[in-house]
């Protein structure tokens, strides 16, 4: 799958190719207004599926997004878009409800896929530990994507010590808004799954 050459078509004109034989899934993942719905929106190549709702009175004290003072909606149930990677396989990526009241949601959304992103807010790094042990239980691979939103101003390894990460997960530096920086995130992703799958001489039998 040639992905890092991946050119995404006008929205308009990406409709689902006769020829896609292959639908891999992939969940973007973490706490509350972290940017998951903002990284499905930059690269999606249609125009993403989402539930986005209003922020009502209704949802302070249940909600906590004094974190996030500017955010005033949020996802009430998942965030779906689509990347064509060639003629047959295309990428199909959800992007899962960060709020507490809405875990119950993960473990349906991370059944059938292939790998997961864990979106950190690198001053909310606690947000994400309940999406990692989460992920660890299912056995699904993933890698850590900080999203900086382009500051820059982050140690990846103080994150990753921070997380307690496996030396095998990959961590990476990322800004949700850009389609680019998101590509690579999931360039990422799919090259940390490739190596898990590809056995190596030590494990060979």
């Amino acid at each position: 799958m040639d992905f890092a050459n991946f050119d995404r078509p006008e929205r308009a004109d990406a409709p689902l190719q006769d020829t896609a034989q292959h639908g891999l899934k992939i969940v973007i993942v973490g706490g509350f207004g972290v940017g998951k719905t903002t990284m499905v929106r930059s690269v999606s190549e249609i125009r993403p599926l989402d539930t986005e709702a209003t922020m009502t009175d209704a949802a302070a004290g249940v909600d906590d997004s004094s974190a996030v003072p500017g955010k005033s909606t949020t996802t009430v149930a998942f965030d779906f878009g689509r990347i064509t990677i060639d003629a047959e396989h295309v990428l199909y990526l959800f992007g899962a409800p960060g709020q507490e009241r809405f875990w119950f949601l993960w473990d349906r959304l991370f059944t059938g896929a292939l790998g997961a992103i864990v979106l950190v807010d690198p001053n909310r790094i606690a947000d994400c530990w309940y999406a990692i042990d989460r992920l660890e239980f299912q056995r699904t691979p993933f890698v850590v994507a900080c999203n900086d939103f382009g500051s820059r101003t982050t140690d990846p390894e103080e994150v990753r010590a921070a997380l307690d990460l496996d030396p095998h997960v990959p961590l990476v530096q990322c800004d949700a808004r850009s389609r680019d920086s998101g590509k690579q995130v999931l360039i990422t992703l799919v090259e940390h799954l490739y190596a898990d799958a590809v056995p190596t001489p030590e494990s060979a039998p």
